[in-house]
């Protein structure tokens, strides 16, 4: 039997049935939520008139709703932390050992 003989209530499957999305495409539904929401804080601004654009409204948020501007902020920076090519960051492990005796009950 092929793919396109049906037998019974099946129905026939599209050739690529149950594919998915390719490895890293995005989600057209993502993309343009992202897209709205970017163009949102454009319209708003820092001032509700659209005033300094996206860096207005972040401006803005940081100022009215940092708990909410911290949630953005924690998103970007480990993009940020991946560091300089040019200066590269440096790991210091320090070991620090301690004796420590016991007290003497006789003195």
């Amino acid at each position: 039997m092929t793919s396109k003989q049906v037998t019974g209530s099946e129905k026939p499957k599209p050739p690529a049935a149950g594919m998915g999305r390719p490895k890293g495409s995005v989600n057209k539904t993502t993309a343009l939520l992202k897209d709205a929401i970017i163009k949102a804080a454009e319209l708003v601004g820092e001032d509700g008139s659209g005033k300094g654009k996206l860096t207005g409204y972040l401006t803005f948020l940081a100022k009215g709703e940092p708990k909410a501007f911290s949630v953005l902020l924690g998103k970007v920076l480990p993009i940020q932390v991946a560091g300089d090519p040019d200066n590269p960051l440096h790991h210091v492990h320090k070991i620090e050992r301690s004796i420590v005796r016991p007290s003497n009950p006789d003195s």
